[in-house]
């Protein structure tokens, strides 16, 4: 795939996509960094549901160490891994105080040493809380990249790279919720919605959904 046809196909999403932006609710850094641990292998909407009711009893470092494990537990529940996901959490609220004064870094090296924290959480972390042009591969990105041509690769950290290097630099802030929300809503896993898809004349998918 060219330039050109990169730069029309980020072109198009930015108007079809006027607010690209996470759909986990937020007001702070850290309630970002929670949310994203609990979202691996959840949907946002259940994490929503969960956080409601924990950020108004526990939203900082500090709270969060005072419920444990167990009283984190009681509120995460509902969301898959909820055990493991309790246990780092907890562990990164107290290697936040040890060793960022209770702030969320905003370095990978830092955010990666974080405990459950990976590059995709990372990459999240460092653009939609700090406004770092980096791009979160999730199984969205991943599938939008490889059927369109954007960015084909065979493991989330190919696709990463050629995104990083082929995003026009004009949407390389946005590029990461831009193919996301389209992933979610308009490219999506089973029977994609080609015939409504502001991209259908750019993509090289060869199995469109036309019928």
């Amino acid at each position: 795939m060219n330039a050109a046809k990169r730069l029309a196909i980020f072109d198009r999403l930015s108007v079809a996509i006027p607010e690209p932006t996470t759909e986990l609710h937020f007001s702070t850094p850290f309630e970002l960094l929670v949310a994203v641990v609990l979202s691996a292998q959840a949907t946002d909407k259940s994490v929503n549901k969960a956080t409601s009711g924990l950020f108004a009893v526990a939203n900082t470092p500090e709270t969060l160490l005072a419920l444990g494990v167990d009283g984190l537990k009681a509120h995460i529940k509902t969301i898959g891994l909820f055990n493991a996901k309790a246990n780092n959490i907890i562990k990164l609220c107290q290697q936040l105080l040890d060793s960022h004064d209770g702030e969320v870094p905003n370095t990978r090296e830092a955010l990666e040493a974080l405990a459950g924290v990976g590059r995709k959480t990372a990459n999240v972390i460092l653009n939609t809380a700090f406004g770092q042009a980096t791009i979160a591969v999730d199984t969205h990105i991943f599938r939008v990249s490889n059927r369109t041509g954007l960015a084909p690769g065979k493991n989330v950290l190919q696709v990463e790279l050629k995104l990083d290097k082929f995003t026009p630099k004009q949407h390389k802030l946005d590029a990461h919720h831009l193919l996301i929300l389209h992933g979610r809503y308009t490219c999506i896993a089973r029977k994609p919605r080609c015939l409504s898809c502001v991209l259908e004349d750019l993509c090289e998918f060869k199995e469109k959904n036309l019928g």
